[in-house]
């Protein structure tokens, strides 16, 4: 592959918009010491240094495409407590246009609490309703994104089966994204599947592509058999992630190509996909084939695999990688 091409493709990346629809969530980190087991159960105690906040979710997807220099509008639900309060200060700071959040008063607004010590994450607690959106909010969102879809470049939905993405509005993406000649990239639930046919690129880990053909993943020919069962099914081109074992890229008139992980460590895999997404995202509007989108976002999963904690990727930390591969 051309790596001063690859370079100039990501050079790209600031004149992008990208609308990213899906399921916000607010991630909390506490961060603390274990020295002792707790005398009233057998459980350890963390003394607590620090506390932090990140976006999370489909808005980790946001907060990477803003991290690599594009332009990023969210569109979601969150509840109206002091939860989302937090979450909308975090998107200020990373220049995310919120404009397409609606609140619904029935719900928390989705949180994520981890625990870590010694760089592990020792527990994690969620506060969620998961139900699908009402009748209003899901209307609000279609009319929101049929009202933006002529100043976007691509669209991304970022599917964590909470609510947000319904039979109804993928109905009206998919024909809206496909009259307006728009990138339409889909991080996938298995339990979703049909709704995203048509999509330009459908990013699945294996162990989701796994459950989405209903084939049990023993080997590298299975995985095969797996992409292209989703190739046919889907109608999309097919990422699949496989953690330390890299990606495998289907496509329906260039074959299989499997991509080796550029990661030297793994330290955590969370927000591995949402970055994955937002790379290949803004590398697609830039220009690239898919095969180069693949390839770039490859070298940014493995950089977000080597921090700890939801993590975004910088234009710069990718320039080294490739430059350095």
């Amino acid at each position: 592959m051309d790596k001063e091409k690859l370079l100039k493709i990501i050079e790209q990346f600031k004149n992008k918009k990208v609308l990213v629809i899906g399921d916000v969530m607010l991630d909390k980190y506490i961060v603390g010491d274990v020295s002792r087991i707790s005398p009233e159960a057998p459980v350890q105690v963390v003394k607590v240094t620090s506390e932090g906040f990140a976006p999370g979710g489909a808005a980790n997807v946001a907060n990477n495409l803003s991290a690599l220099g594009g332009s990023s509008f969210m569109v979601g639900i969150v509840g109206k407590d002091n939860t989302r309060d937090i979450l909308f200060r975090e998107f200020t700071r990373r220049n995310i246009n919120v404009d397409g959040i609606f609140n619904d008063e029935t719900k928390p607004t989705i949180q994520k609490v981890r625990i870590l010590a010694m760089g592990q994450q020792l527990l994690r607690v969620d506060y969620e309703k998961v139900d699908g959106a009402n009748e209003l909010i899901g209307g609000k969102i279609i009319d929101f994104v049929n009202q933006k879809i002529n100043e976007i470049d691509a669209v991304i939905v970022s599917d964590y089966a909470k609510g947000v993405v319904t039979e109804k509005l993928m109905k009206n993406l998919t024909e809206l994204v496909k009259n307006k000649n728009k990138i339409l990239v889909v991080d996938p639930k298995p339990k979703h599947m049909a709704l995203y046919q048509g999509a330009t690129l459908i990013t699945p880990n294996h162990k989701e592509a796994s459950s989405m053909v209903g084939i049990e993943v023993k080997s590298d020919e299975d995985m095969v058999k797996v992409g292209n069962k989703l190739l046919e099914k889907l109608n999309s081109a097919i990422l699949i992630t496989k953690g330390e074992k890299g990606m495998s890229l289907f496509e329906k008139d260039g074959g299989v190509t499997h991509i080796p992980t550029k990661a030297k460590e793994v330290y955590d895999v969370t927000g591995a996909g949402d970055t994955v997404a937002a790379a290949l995202t803004l590398a697609l509007a830039s220009g690239a084939t898919t095969k180069e989108a693949a390839i770039i976002a490859n070298h940014a999963a493995g950089i977000t695999v080597g921090k700890v904690g939801t993590s975004a990727v910088s234009v710069e930390e990718i320039k080294e990688s490739l430059e350095n591969e």
